[in-house]
């Protein structure tokens, strides 16, 4: 069975964001904006799943899209961290990267998608 990369990288992604969250409180004493970035951050995955379960082509758009949106959110929450100093470059850098490339590969299962139901 071929592996699911975009199931895999939301998965790894949630993990790290997670680590996150438990760093930015017990270190930093940060509670609200981690708490947005957890939320987020861990839904991307979650819709990930219930897209793989689709009832129909149309409710697989649905969900991944609701699944870019959230990586797109956490990637605000993330750049807002980053501008207030909870999070350094560095930190940054890492989970903006695997964002970045997630609301790619998200965009492109769409957009593929979308074009394969119309023809």
């Amino acid at each position: 069975m071929k592996e699911n990369v975009v199931k895999t990288k939301s998965f790894e992604f949630a993990v790290r964001v997670v680590r996150l969250y438990r760093f930015l409180c017990e270190e930093k004493r940060e509670f609200v904006l981690s708490k947005q970035l957890l939320r987020s951050g861990t839904s991307v995955g979650a819709m990930v799943r219930e897209a793989e379960h689709a009832e129909t082509k149309k409710d697989f758009v649905h969900k991944m899209s609701i699944a870019q949106k959230e990586i797109n959110e956490s990637i605000y929450w993330l750049e807002l961290l980053k501008e207030t100093e909870y999070l350094n470059s560095d930190q940054f850098l890492s989970l903006n990267n695997n964002a970045v490339e997630l609301i790619k590969l998200i965009t492109t299962i769409i957009k593929t998608t979308k074009a394969n139901m119309n023809n």
